[in-house]
């Protein structure tokens, strides 16, 4: 029985879980999940599909728009009603991705047979066949993303208790390395209760992956990737091996700083660095130490914010800007109901969720972002990456609903920060926000910001789920999952805990992630394959300076090249997508490397005689 679902193109909240997963739990504790196959024809297959395409789309548009409302006027009862349409979708889709096993062995068209794959493979968790089984997996799912979302620090000895969001506040801002390490085992103490949990969890969840055919929770996620379960794990290495000496060099010089600003008796000069001194929680991105690190000509000659406040800029006219960009490629504007039903500013009357998304109504013209926009630098270029969002789902829009996605999960994130690269100084001013470009020697400070951002992520986007393959495979057994869990971020990321941790802990439960049993991949893929996709769009359009200084604003000939992927949608396998672009079938992280060269080479003049790696 399945119960949870990836589902394209649909805001799902943790909040309707326990609903969703007891009924995706009844739906499927009657049922068996394997069929003869023999019973059914090509014929079915086409009749299937057309329904279930037709039906899940029905139940998508509704999901949207109760999701649209209860995120833009939270209330109990909006929450409610879109709790009930996530319910109707989730059980819709369960239900049909059992039926769509019953066509296994039948040779069908190519576009079919691929629907009917990824119609099964949306599914993140498969539950056994065994109703109790079934049912106690449910249970533990829902409990455990739960227990994370109810998370506190309670200083001992009294106090305010935290929550995540104060707790990295404090992380993020506050400088006293004792006051840290407090705060940070704090909220590390949320994954201990979870862990006799998690292990059931594995056991249970790996018995339904087994019951479908593939080896374990693990290899079913892997085998999403149009390539083999192990195949993928080993494209995964080749692209963090490539970028490695990038990420090395960058923790050298940040551990060298952090020693300037600690002293040697908290940041040991040769070692990993401690992990509560890197601004975030789980170390996963460093900017919030900016102002630590930053050089001393750090100034990129211009200041964007100031510009835009200067100029009054309104959250329409921000958004103004991001259209232009997309328009000067050769897309059609959005539609006029972009810009009546779209969410720009928090309203002062209701409550709304701020946080940036890009939506797609209706699966077809119904567009809109929802957004707090603030006229500042860092919103300008969030505004380019949510519009990327929304013409990619326009643009595969006329396709049936099962290849209404990215070509594969790291994509739709990947075209979004693509096009936020192309906001440079030389964009800015064809836009009049700026008379002229200052000179490229400025950027060391700007790569520096955006490296401690995205090459820092790197490693980490790795660590997620190679703890988790490793721990649904059995080559981590549960008596080591704290262990194996510290082994792997000293490995990749070169990070330590404040003080030791031990198997009483369960230190990957304090991340959303594993306690939600989202799949991580994704992240990396989007890091790596973004400046893959700009590289080969300013090599286009004709740019011959430094790739970071590329923009390929008003070039509608990367404009079509970058229109002819999106329009693929998933209807093929992602490395048909990815050549569509860029001319090449494989990922290649040296895109990465040219976009950050200049950072690199000022970085190894930085380290020249300090000790290098850990």
């Amino acid at each position: 029985a399945v119960v949870s679902v990836a589902i394209r193109n649909y805001h799902y909240r943790s909040m309707t879980l326990r609903s969703t997963f007891a009924a995706a739990a009844a739906l499927f504790a009657a049922a068996s999940w394997l069929l003869p196959a023999s019973r059914k024809t090509p014929a079915d297959a086409r009749a299937f599909l057309e329904k279930a395409n037709a039906e899940l789309l029905k139940l998508s548009v509704e999901g949207q728009r109760a999701s649209w409302v209860r995120s833009t006027h939270i209330t109990y009862d909006t929450e409610l009603l879109a709790a009930q349409a996530d319910e109707r979708f989730i059980q819709a889709t369960v239900r049909l991705a059992k039926q769509a096993v019953e066509f296994d062995g039948l040779t069908l068209p190519p576009d079919q047979a691929r629907q009917l794959k990824l119609l099964k493979l949306s599914l993140t968790m498969a539950a056994p066949a065994n109703p109790a089984e079934s049912e106690e997996l449910t249970r533990i799912a829902s409990g455990l993303e739960g227990a994370y979302g109810r998370g506190k620090y309670c200083p001992p000895g009294g106090g305010d208790c935290m929550d995540i969001e104060e707790i990295g506040r404090v992380l993020a801002a506050d400088r006293d390395p004792k006051r840290l390490a407090r705060v940070w085992t704090g909220w590390h103490a949320v994954g201990a209760p979870m862990r006799a949990d998690y292990q059931r969890f594995v056991e249970l969840s790996n018995k339904g992956a087994r019951e479908l055919g593939f080896s374990d929770t693990g290899a079913m996620w892997r085998s999403k990737y149009d390539m083999a379960p192990d195949e993928f794990a080993r494209e995964l290495d080749r692209l963090w091996e490539q970028v490695r000496p990038l990420y090395v060099s960058l923790h050298a010089y940040v551990r060298k700083r952090l020693v300037e600003k600690y002293g040697a008796d908290v940041v040991p000069a040769k070692g990993p660095i401690p992990a509560e001194l890197l601004g975030n929680l789980w170390a996963q991105e460093w900017g919030n130490i900016y102002p630590l690190v930053a050089p001393a000509d750090a100034d990129p000659g211009y200041d964007l914010t100031r510009i835009l406040k200067a100029r009054n800029a309104t959250p329409q006219d921000m958004v103004r800007f991001g259209e232009r960009f997309f328009t000067s490629l050769g897309f059609a504007p959005l539609p006029a109901t972009f810009w009546e039903r779209s969410m720009f500013a928090k309203p002062r009357d209701r409550e709304v969720v701020c946080h940036a998304s890009a939506w797609d109504i209706d699966a077809a013209d119904d567009l809109r972002v929802k957004m707090c926009i603030d006229s500042t630098a860092e919103y300008f270029a969030t505004i380019h990456h949510e519009l990327g969002h929304n013409f990619y789902q326009r643009a595969y829009n006329k396709l049936p609903f099962q290849f209404r996605d990215s070509a594969n999960d790291g994509f739709h994130e990947a075209v979004g920060d693509t096009i936020a690269l192309s906001v440079t100084p030389e964009y800015l001013v064809k836009i009049g926000l700026l008379n002229s470009a200052p000179d490229a020697s400025k950027d060391i400070g700007l790569l520096l910001d955006r490296a401690l951002e995205k090459v820092a992520f790197l490693p980490f986007g790795l660590v997620i789920d190679q703890w988790r393959w490793k721990v649904f495979a059995g080559e981590v057994k549960p008596a080591g999952y704290n262990r194996a869990w510290w082994d792997l971020k000293l490995k990749y990321q070169g990070v330590a805990p404040p003080s030791p941790r031990g198997e009483s802990d369960f230190d990957p439960g304090a991340k959303y992630h594993v306690a939600s049993n989202t799949p991580y991949a994704r992240y990396f893929l989007a890091e790596i394959q973004q400046f893959q996709f700009h590289r080969a769009l300013a090599r286009l359009a004709g740019c011959k300076g430094p790739l970071h200084r590329c923009s390929v604003y008003g070039n509608p000939e990367a404009g079509a090249r970058l229109r002819k992927m999106l329009e693929m949608g998933q209807s093929r396998p992602w490395p048909d997508a990815m050549e569509a672009l860029t001319g090449e079938r494989r990922m290649d992280a040296t895109a990465m490397l040219d976009y950050f060269a200049p950072l690199k080479k000022w970085l190894d003049e930085q380290n020249a005689g300090s000790p290098v790696g850990w």
